[in-house]
């Protein structure tokens, strides 16, 4: 799978994205709509991290998917 194909089916990645980062609104992931660096700021902002940190949270989690 390649982010664009996430970006296809964000309505059935958010419930993973959710599980992920609890900490994420439904507003938040729902403003997403898919965008990876979107994706990344909002984890920056919600747990206090690096921009590298949210980049490499997201690199893992994109690859269990």
């Amino acid at each position: 799978m390649n982010w664009d194909q996430i970006e296809g089916r964000w309505k059935q990645v958010r419930g993973k994205v959710k599980n992920e980062w609890g900490r994420l609104t439904d507003d938040d992931v729902g403003a997403v709509d898919g965008q990876r660096d979107k994706l990344v700021g909002l984890i920056q902002e919600a747990y206090g991290v690096e921009r590298e940190e949210a980049d490499r949270q997201v690199r893992n989690w994109f690859s269990r998917l």
